[in-house]
């Protein structure tokens, strides 16, 4: 966990697991890496958030492998899900659900599936394609650890793979490609 600048009340945070993504973002805005996956994630942010100041807001900025094809760009989330948090089970074990969707603030985007496999594999690829077209390894941490501090988040993802065989080569080669059009984006949506 890193967080770089200073957060106040008047200004969101910025959240990203790993350095590569955050490489071209305007530092006047305080930025969080949290590492990978959603432990990380979760714990990162909760963190923050319980030391205080709160931001205004989390935005988290990343980057997602596409499930589905034809799945390029930026997307702002719309729900977020754990694809490896087996939640029909533990509803009959228990009878209380744990794991369920989280609706963002961007309503109408896409569903994020989130959970700490990278996917690298086409045949997870299309096991997972029919849950949702998007998959993370923080999203739904950071989404759940925010609503539990009353933090409002949104999630911004640049698709940087395909989620299939070669995932892990094509992310490196691209991951400075995605870091430029989320620090655009960061410029152009929130500004310092």
């Amino acid at each position: 966990m890193e967080l770089i600048g200073e957060i106040s009340a008047d200004r969101p945070l910025l959240v990203l697991a790993v350095k590569e993504e955050a490489q071209f973002l305007d530092t006047t805005l305080p930025i969080l890496l949290t590492g990978i996956g959603k432990v990380n994630g979760a714990v990162a942010l909760a963190t923050v958030l319980a030391r205080g100041p709160r931001p205004s807001g989390v935005v988290n900025l990343g980057t997602a492998g596409a499930l589905r094809p034809g799945w390029t760009g930026t997307h702002a989330i719309g729900t977020v899900i754990q694809h490896d948090l087996d939640t029909p089970v533990l509803r009959a074990l228990t009878g209380e659900t744990y794991g369920a969707p989280l609706t963002l603030a961007d309503a109408d985007g896409p569903t994020l599936a989130t959970g700490d496999t990278f996917v690298a594999d086409d045949d997870a690829r299309d096991r997972l394609a029919v849950q949702a077209p998007l998959v993370d390894m923080e999203g739904y941490a950071l989404a759940f650890a925010a609503a539990q501090a009353g933090v409002p988040l949104r999630i911004i993802k640049h698709v940087s793979d395909d989620a299939g065989d070669g995932a892990a080569k094509t992310w490196r080669e691209s991951v400075a490609a995605c870091a430029r059009v989320l620090a655009d984006w960061s410029a152009r949506h929130i500004g310092a």
